[in-house]
């Protein structure tokens, strides 16, 4: 089931904004190919995106490899968060994984916006709160949990897509080599 941008904004905000209703900021639907970079390394974040549908993967540069840093699924808002919160140059890159359905909204729209409108105001505040919360609930499970239990915690919450992600990458975001992961879905498997 695809959702869309409007849906995602009243379910989070309680309110009720009709189709024919205008939203704080224009949002422009973009289409990526699977394999299109969404934001480049050393590019400035210009834009936020809703996910309506498809799979991306932000990857982090690491001495000698690039690390998977985090997915992102339909349903998820995503951005170089960094970036566009500073406008200074990404250290994090955002690629498509499969063929992907947007919603964007620009920066200098949601500025405009914030200007304006409690509504955006409290949307901003709820998705940085968010960005937080979910960046330091990794950072506590590669603290106390083991990669077959980072692992488990991902097969339950997003099953559907593991299938359409290549291990190589899953091994990465779990911070394992591939051989072990095949290791741990064979013993999850069984």
């Amino acid at each position: 089931m695809i959702m869309q941008f409007r849906e995602f904004y009243n379910a989070v905000l309680h309110t009720t904004i009709a189709d024919d209703e205008l939203l704080p900021y224009p949002v422009s639907r973009v289409a990526f190919s699977k394999g299109d970079i969404i934001t480049r390394y050393d590019e400035v974040e210009k834009a936020v995106y809703f996910l309506n549908s498809g799979i991306l993967e932000m990857t982090i540069k690491s001495y000698m490899t690039e690390k998977v840093i985090d997915f992102f699924f339909s349903g998820d808002m995503f951005t170089s968060l960094t970036s566009f919160l500073t406008q200074c140059p990404s250290d994090v890159q955002i690629k498509a994984l499969t063929g992907c359905e947007t919603e964007m909204i620009t920066r200098h729209d949601l500025d405009k916006a914030y200007a304006k409108s409690p509504e955006a105001n409290k949307l901003g505040r709820i998705l940085t709160e968010y960005a937080y919360i979910k960046k330091a609930q990794r950072e506590k499970d590669f603290l106390s949990k083991t990669a077959e239990e980072r692992y488990a915690a991902m097969f339950t919450t997003h099953a559907q897509y593991l299938s359409q992600i290549p291990v190589n990458k899953i091994a990465k975001y779990l911070g394992i080599h591939p051989e072990s992961l095949s290791r741990i879905r064979k013993k999850i498997n069984s």
